[in-house]
């Protein structure tokens, strides 16, 4: 019976190495600087258009340039478009490349975007060669766009 009650109180103090593992918060990375003024910004659609799908979404730059991911030229960065994201990814850290975060990284400025009937939120952000947002972010305003049927 001593040697239960010995290994189990030995279990007992032994479990919390084995309980959940802690998560840690991702390292921050080096953020790239953004000159003063600059802006990212939707030349198509409008905010509050009504449109078909396909819809062609046409990005504006300006105060910087325009260049494909893995290029370190002072003052560039290419478009990374957020669809109906209700919050921005951390400025620290590459922007997530999936369904609702769509990277264009070969330094393309418009796209055709199929989505479905009602209403759809879209913001831009601009990401450096690695595609971590700029410092201070370069985000355009989300504009709010209606998907009609054809």
């Amino acid at each position: 019976m001593r040697k239960i009650t010995s290994f189990c109180g030995l279990l007992l103090l032994a479990l919390p190495a084995f309980g959940p593992a802690q998560e840690t918060a991702p390292a921050a990375l080096p953020r790239t600087a953004s000159p003063d003024g600059a802006l990212v910004y939707f030349l198509a659609p409008a905010n509050g258009a009504t449109v078909t799908s396909p819809v062609t979404i046409r990005f504006g730059l300006r105060g910087m340039g325009v260049a494909p991911a893995g290029v370190t030229t002072a003052n560039t960065g290419h478009h990374h478009l957020l669809i109906d994201v209700t919050e921005l990814p951390p400025d620290n850290l590459p922007i997530p490349n999936d369904a609702t975060h769509k990277h264009f990284g070969a330094g393309q400025t418009e796209t055709e975007l199929t989505l479905e009937p009602g209403k759809h939120t879209l913001q831009l952000v601009l990401g450096d060669a690695a595609h971590i947002p700029h410092q201070p972010p370069v985000r355009s305003e989300k504009i709010t766009i209606t998907v009609v049927a054809k």
